[in-house]
């Protein structure tokens, strides 16, 4: 071997060990930063690796996701996953420029080309808010229930007709 290829050997090597690819096997999202467990390379398996995730969003994979995981200076102690995805859920389709977030349970919010914003629940939607402005028209396809419903100011439910002796009373 000449000096040469005893220098690369080494440096090869830990370059070849910087970025790993490879499967989620558990996750763990309890802390301030997730922790995952990885398979990596064949029969690699590397535990307690800390998930960096963009600010504002979070996920807990499903096993079976695919990671890419940096190992700074080719140091397979200490890893950071910087990405994972998972191809068995993605939303497909998109055209240039949209957005889209979903889950493995049919949830998505997608942000469309044609100014639509496209939410799909599989279950309920809930809102928590002290107060929801809604500008423009609103179509509704099914029953809406309310405590209490405002019509120019008047109760839907206590308001009455004096339209004679006696008034109309409350509706019931």
């Amino acid at each position: 071997m000449t000096d040469m290829n005893k220098l690369l050997g080494p440096m090869a090597r830990r370059l070849g060990n910087m970025v790993a690819r490879g499967k989620v096997l558990a996750a763990n999202s309890l802390g301030k930063l997730q922790i995952l467990q990885l398979g990596l390379l064949a029969g690699e398996t590397k535990d307690r690796v800390e998930h960096l995730e963009p600010f504002g969003f979070t996920a807990k994979p499903l096993p079976g996701a695919e990671h890419v995981t940096l190992f700074l200076d080719g140091d397979r102690s200490h890893g950071v996953t910087v990405v994972v995805a998972d191809r068995r859920y993605r939303l497909q389709g998109l055209v240039d420029g949209e957005v889209a977030m979903y889950d493995a349970f049919n949830n998505k919010i997608h942000l469309k080309a044609d100014g639509t914003l496209d939410i799909v629940a599989s279950g309920s939607v809930q809102i928590t808010s002290q107060l929801v402005t809604i500008t423009g028209d609103l179509q509704v396809g099914g029953t809406i229930t309310a405590a209490e419903v405002l019509g120019g100011g008047k109760s839907l439910a206590t308001h009455t007709h004096p339209n004679g002796t006696p008034n109309t009373g409350t509706p019931n």
